[in-house]
């Protein structure tokens, strides 16, 4: 299974007011390894970036202004992304901004016309109900190191979501890019997390701990809930 964790940062929030993105990061995984590769772009808007979202991301007007358009590296893209399964967090947003670019290109197209979407949000909500899981939170949860994380960036929240996914869907894996390894454009810098991380401790669930997590689990389903931990 070829997997692509996929991140943007945009001019603003909502695609149907013209807003469009001016940066695209992505990690390749391979059967849920890193493999290396990555592909990462800055994009000319040829439009305002609200200020709101320059507070976000940090990335300004005179930064963009010589950058290529999106046109400009759709193909490149698109070469990268096809056939793989897109990991989004929150996907909806950012498979709402793709598509909006798509549809002002010719042929028109759309995400779905040639990858699968995987929303790690989604998954998220349904392994933890009721707390918090923006990208922030899980990190805390699961022990990933985002202190690099000072502002929003596509490739850095790429990296760091590839490292939560693995470890959210049932598997830790190391994430490290080659410095040195191709893939994008607009002189991009590659940021690694932290490879000195500890092992996570495994620790088994007693037998009454268990016992009480498939009580749990009945309840849930009585609730009218899905229990998806059952598989």
């Amino acid at each position: 299974m070829r997997q692509i964790v996929l991140d943007t940062e945009t001019t603003g929030i909502d695609p149907a007011e013209g807003h469009r993105i001016i940066e695209i990061g992505c990690v390749e995984l391979m059967e849920r390894k890193p493999t290396g590769r990555h592909y990462h772009v800055y994009i000319n808007p040829e439009r305002e970036v609200e200020e709101e979202a320059i507070s976000i991301h940090g990335i300004t007007n005179d930064f963009l202004a010589d950058k290529p358009r999106f046109a400009d590296i759709v193909g490149e893209f698109l070469e990268f992304i096809d056939g793989a399964e897109l990991v989004i967090h929150n996907a909806p947003f950012d498979v709402g901004f793709m598509d909006a670019e798509f549809a002002r290109l010719k042929p028109v197209r759309k995400v779905a016309d040639h990858c699968g979407v995987l929303d790690s949000l989604a998954i998220a909500r349904r392994r933890h109900p009721g707390q918090k899981n923006s990208l922030d939170a899980l990190c805390k949860r699961y022990g990933v190191d985002n202190s690099n994380r000072e502002l929003h960036g596509a490739l850095l929240d790429a990296e760091i979501l590839a490292d939560v996914f693995l470890l959210l869907t049932g598997g830790q894996t190391a994430l490290s890019l080659d410095a040195g390894s191709e893939g994008g454009e607009g002189g991009a810098t590659i940021r690694r997390l932290p490879q000195d991380r500890p092992r996570l401790t495994v620790v088994r669930a007693s037998e009454q701990e268990l016992a009480e997590h498939e009580a749990f689990l009945d309840t849930v389903e009585k609730a009218g809930g899905e229990a998806v931990w059952r598989g």
